[in-house]
């Protein structure tokens, strides 16, 4: 048997979470890059000098960490250079790519393996792993806003600076073979993934 790898993406606030940790519950293995993200910018984490570098001063807090709300709004707000993303996921990705290729050694010959990847539509032409299927969860956009606005505490602005930032649901949907619609009631979601998980062990067995 070989190891089954999965790319699990959406766009933000559509659902996505629940998702993997469903997954997770059903036995998957997740490999969750914004956890990995966070990792690398921890203090003594390997990004912060080169953020620091590359951003200036301001980006680090007076006690050497991030400055989270600093960088947001000079990597996705109303300060950003229309580099400043560019420039941040190449310090960051390397780093991220290499930690999950770590956490997968870990793993055994039957696992399912889902990388939890936000951006995977973005990241789909360099990520150095190729997936035996990709899935998107997905919901309407006045949905999401409406849940980072509610949820997250963002201001409208915020809400949809972030979602101009990532890549469009066309986008996803490209790149995908599994859909999930996390606009359906709960129960009926979680049934779909589900049957998803039984499906991709029936594959892997």
């Amino acid at each position: 048997m070989a190891i089954m790898r999965i790319g699990l993406t959406g766009g933000i606030a559509a659902g996505k979470s629940t998702v993997s940790a469903r997954f997770a519950e059903l036995g998957a293995v997740i490999i969750d890059y914004d956890a990995l993200a966070h990792r690398i910018v921890e203090p003594g984490g390997e990004a912060l000098a080169k953020i620091s570098e590359v951003f200036g001063p301001e980006a680090l807090l007076a006690d050497g960490t991030l400055n989270r709300a600093w960088m947001a709004d000079h990597v996705f707000g109303a300060h950003a250079k229309p580099d400043a993303r560019e420039r941040l996921d190449a310090i960051e990705h390397p780093l991220i790519y290499q930690l999950a290729a770590q956490q997968e050694q870990t793993c055994t010959s039957s696992d399912i393996i889902i990388h939890d990847v936000p951006l995977l539509a973005e990241v789909i032409n360099s990520i150095p792993f190729s997936f035996d299927h990709i899935i998107t969860v997905e919901a309407p956009v006045c949905v999401r806003l409406d849940r980072m606005i509610e949820e997250r505490g963002m201001s409208l602005e915020q809400a949809e600076g972030r979602i101009r930032h990532q890549s469009s649901e066309a986008e996803r949907r490209a790149i995908a073979d599994i859909i999930i619609d996390s606009a359906q009631p709960m129960s009926r979601m979680m049934d779909q993934v589900d049957g998803i998980y039984r499906r991709l062990l029936e594959q892997i067995q």
